[in-house]
């Protein structure tokens, strides 16, 4: 496997797929990269030479924010939207859907499982 931003990317897999196992590289991304690099999408990563996995590495170094700078980042900034008191890191504290979504129904991912509310009938 090769190992690229800190991260084991599948050598069965095409160079593309392969490096949006890497946190903070989508397709797009990732087919930037290996244009910008000069390699065939369609080569297996088993198949890259040395030399061609040291150029991946140097451009996603280079060019790139990703992995643990990338989710530091965004961490930060929800922190700073709560620490504010935006509405938005209200949304991020209480747990609820943040973009506006609407909550009476759905936004369950969120929200988590269901909750029943109410009394049992007594005797």
């Amino acid at each position: 496997m090769a190992r690229i931003a800190g991260v084991d990317i599948p050598n069965e897999k095409n160079v593309d797929i392969s490096l949006t196992y890497i946190y903070g590289i989508g397709r797009p991304t990732a087919r930037k990269i290996v244009q910008e690099a000069k390699i065939n999408e369609i080569f297996k990563v088993k198949d890259l030479s040395e030399q061609q996995v040291q150029s991946l590495r140097e451009i996603i170094d280079r060019s790139y924010d990703v992995e643990g700078d990338l989710r530091s980042r965004v961490t930060m900034n929800i922190k700073r939207l709560m620490d504010m008191g935006a509405y938005r890191g209200l949304r991020h504290r209480r747990g609820l859907p943040v973009r506006g979504q609407r909550t009476r129904t759905n936004a369950r991912s969120r929200k988590g499982p269901k909750r029943t509310v109410g009394s049992r009938k007594g005797k």
